[in-house]
């Protein structure tokens, strides 16, 4: 049984994750959160925690933000969007539940705490000379690089957020990176 209670945008999300692991759900109902869903959130996250486990699309992405700005310190499970494709869908009620274990057992908690400033290992400088800023192929680079790290797909700005919340590490971030240049990308 997983600990911390898993935050999932629907029901079919939810008979997802209990196909692969005994754990407990929390339904937003879609991106569309209301004041209750943060209530339950909030309480999770006091009593056992909280693993937010959203769609790799725009929508999951920005009720990822809504949710962390919201309630500081919570898990983050990610699953890249090939992972979550089924007939031209992408949700996590389409991944199996092996890749749905997988993902669970990545998780990376957001180690930002309120009032406090983390001094961030990774830098802006290191984004730009990796290539995945101000370069042709820097999304999909950031993808490629995201889904290594297990940190998901983001643009510049929050590719840079995430690594901070993370604390991603300069041998994280090489061994990543050396990915790109093993298959001839940079």
């Amino acid at each position: 049984m997983i600990k911390e209670i898993i935050v999932v945008e629907g029901k079919d999300d939810t008979a997802a994750i209990k196909r692969a692991v005994e754990a407990e759900t929390i339904e937003t109902g879609g991106s569309a959160i209301n004041e209750a869903v943060y209530r339950k959130i909030e309480l999770a996250m006091e009593r056992r925690g909280v693993i937010i486990f959203t769609d790799p699309d725009h929508a999951g992405e920005r009720l990822r933000k809504l949710i962390t700005a919201r309630v500081p310190g919570c898990k983050h499970a990610f699953l890249t969007q090939e992972e979550a494709l089924s007939k031209g869908d992408i949700g996590v009620e389409n991944a199996n539940p092996e890749t749905i274990r997988k993902a669970l057992s990545q998780v990376k908690t957001d180690f930002r705490l309120e009032g406090t400033v983390q001094e961030a290992e990774i830098t802006w400088e290191d984004l730009m000379d990796a290539g995945l800023i101000v370069h042709p192929q820097a999304a999909a680079r950031r993808l490629e690089v995201g889904n290594c790290l297990g940190i998901g797909y983001a643009n510049g700005k929050q590719f840079y957020n995430r690594c901070k919340m993370f604390r991603i590490s300069r041998e994280e971030f090489a061994e990543a990176i050396s990915h790109l240049k093993d298959e001839g990308e940079a």
